[in-house]
């Protein structure tokens, strides 16, 4: 693999570093808020607890929208010229929030700035796959993962030390301004990867050709597919994490803190990963990955059960760590083994790849945390379900990978 970026500008931890922090954005954008929003459902007046998660669960909605149209667009124009729009529109949606005085207003604004987030989102992984392709993509991903977690790690905490000195609107003020930051270093730093020679026309007989061929891929649909449906699990986590530990255990203050432990499990599988991919394959690690975390999610269910649907905190904290472990190996390889043969199409690629497995994943989120009903039973359940329906998917994805090495 090359120490240095494409055009041989940037040095290649600070490739990583940059690509980390642009898809950073997502994760600091859903994460600084968690504890603030109890205090935003009193603030915007909302009628129904549980529909203070849309904050959450829209944000993934715009997002999967807007990679659709950044895909393709920089496949033509270029990656750099459809990052700055995307930017635009996290900026106008990060206002529409800060001067929110209903959830209506507030939720057109966390749309606006999924919409927005969906550029560095997507783009960054266009810009990884300029460069690299197999086993090296997925070694880059799961370093850019691990400094992508260590912002779930802190985004909490920073917004619990926020609300100590401020009022809730102020977090998105510091989101607003970390991504300017983060804006001016990619304007400054990061050259374009998709050369004028390399781009397609833009045109919907183009489009239409480039996205035919992405969609009816076997591999990198099913991939896609079975990534949506694992970080589905996921977004329902994330939705319901401060109705479990801050209603049901009673953490409190002392949840930002808990929710950094758990991530960090993720960050260090995803390091792990980076480490293993090289030689032991994705395949191998993406199956061993869901087996674990169906079998131990089915026996936290049957535990849970037995303690009428809450468990000891320390036996949910263990689970969940080796949960998490998974999912680190999980969202850094099914992207690579998704994007592996979709490299003429990159744009078109990470776009479809983006946004189906962003739209999937909040359906099924909104489900499964619409389920809460005051025990971890059909969240822990929600994993389990999932897993299982991706050992299945994989089976038959590369089922059609032996019949096509075999003809």
């Amino acid at each position: 693999m090359p120490n240095k970026s494409y055009t041989g500008q940037m040095p290649f931890a600070e490739f990583v570093t940059l690509m980390a922090m642009m898809m950073s954005l997502v994760a600091l954008a859903i994460d600084a808020m968690l504890p603030a929003l109890a205090l935003m459902g009193d603030a915007l007046q909302v009628a129904d607890i549980n529909d203070v998660q849309l904050v959450v669960s829209v944000l993934f909605l715009g997002m999967a929208v807007g990679q659709l149209c950044y895909g393709p667009a920089s496949d033509s124009f270029g990656r750099r010229p459809v990052m700055y729009l995307g930017y635009a529109l996290f900026i106008a949606g990060g206002i529409l929030c800060i001067v929110a005085q209903d959830l209506h207003v507030m939720l057109l604004g966390r749309f606006l700035q999924g919409f927005g987030l969906a550029a560095p989102k997507i783009l960054t992984v266009a810009i990884v796959r300029d460069q690299f392709s197999g086993r090296d993509m997925a070694r880059v991903m799961s370093f850019i993962m691990v400094i992508f977690i260590v912002i779930p790690m802190i985004a909490p905490v920073f917004g619990q030390l926020i609300l100590w000195v401020a009022d809730w609107r102020y977090i998105f003020v510091a989101i607003l301004v970390i991504g300017l930051i983060s804006l001016v270093w990619f304007h400054l730093r990061q050259p374009e990867t998709h050369p004028q020679e390399r781009r397609a026309e833009f045109s919907f007989k183009a489009i239409s050709k480039a996205f035919m061929t992405v969609t009816t891929d076997r591999f990198a649909m099913g991939y896609t597919v079975m990534a949506g449906i694992v970080s589905g699990a996921f977004v329902a986590y994330l939705s319901s994490s401060a109705q479990v530990f801050q209603q049901l255990y009673g953490l409190g203050e002392l949840f930002p803190l808990y929710f950094a432990l758990l991530a960090f499990a993720i960050g260090f599988s995803s390091y792990l990963n980076g480490r293993l991919v090289m030689r032991l394959g994705m395949q191998h690690l993406t199956w061993r990955a869901l087996l674990i975390l169906m079998i131990s999610s089915t026996l936290c269910v049957v535990a849970s059960s037995y303690w009428q649907g809450l468990p000891p905190l320390w036996l949910l904290t263990l689970y969940f760590i080796l949960a998490f472990a998974c999912i680190g190996m999980l969202f850094s390889n099914l992207n690579a083994l998704a994007m592996e043969g979709l490299g003429q199409y990159a744009g078109m690629g990470a776009a479809v790849v983006g946004a189906v497995s962003t739209l999937l994943s909040a359906i099924i989120g909104v489900f499964i945390g619409g389920l809460f009903n005051g025990t971890v039973i059909p969240l822990v359940a929600g994993f389990a379900v999932c897993a299982a329906v991706g050992l299945v998917m994989m089976r038959w994805i590369e089922a059609g990978r032996a019949e096509v090495q075999t003809s």
